[in-house]
């Protein structure tokens, strides 16, 4: 009998130490890789730049798509591939969410909307008309965290990439945070050996003419 409190004392030290010795979890998602769209047919590649997340399209299931329902009769004709679809969005003070433009190209218009991580391996979009008609939907990660990218710096530093692969049918995606590497596309961009002609997303002309 009185041993007992001594064994007890001894097995809550040592659960004590256990707890202590689990490694501390992550407080704060992180809404930037690539991301498959819900039903399947583009992946969004997310990262900061300068401070806001933007989301361009890195792949496309059916390649050469264009912008036809753009109000702008300008845009009609440019690449879905590369084309920003979350735009300028600000963290909202306090919780892990994301506030800005949506835009969507199957009618060609931009919505307010919200961005939040949901665990490591999925991505909620929520988006409004004037307010309200709010509906969004769920996207699933298939590329890893991107590091942030400051702005124009990245144009002078060396290329780095982090190879990922992507669902069957789609190629793996090279993410390019300081530039990427690889032989130059008719349009301009550089493309990795694995297909990739989107890169550091921070460098494209779209995005660079808003986010510097």
């Amino acid at each position: 009998m009185l041993h007992r409190p001594r064994k007890i004392t001894r097995t809550l030290l040592c659960c004590g130490a256990a707890l202590v010795a689990v490694p501390e979890i992550a407080s704060a998602a992180d809404p930037t890789g690539d991301w498959m769209v819900a039903d399947k047919v583009a992946t969004i590649r997310v990262a900061e730049c300068n401070g806001a997340m933007w989301g361009v399209v890195a792949w496309e299931k059916t390649p050469g798509g264009r912008d036809v329902n753009n109000p702008d009769a300008a845009k009609q004709s440019r690449p879905t591939l590369g084309m920003p679809i979350l735009i300028d969005m600000k963290k909202k003070p306090g919780v892990d969410q994301w506030e800005g433009q949506v835009y969507n190209a199957k009618d060609g218009k931009s919505y307010q909307s919200t961005i939040k991580p949901v665990g490591a391996d999925q991505l909620e979009i929520q988006g409004c008309v004037l307010g309200f008609l709010c509906g969004g939907e769920t996207w699933t990660r298939v590329g890893p965290p991107i590091p942030s990218s400051p702005a124009n710096s990245m144009a002078k530093a060396k290329g780095s990439s982090t190879r990922t692969t992507g669902l069957p049918g789609q190629p793996a995606s090279a993410h390019a945070t300081t530039g990427s590497a690889g032989q130059k596309t008719a349009a301009g961009r550089k493309t990795s050996a694995s297909g990739d002609v989107v890169g550091d997303i921070c460098l494209l002309p779209d995005v660079t003419r808003f986010s510097h």
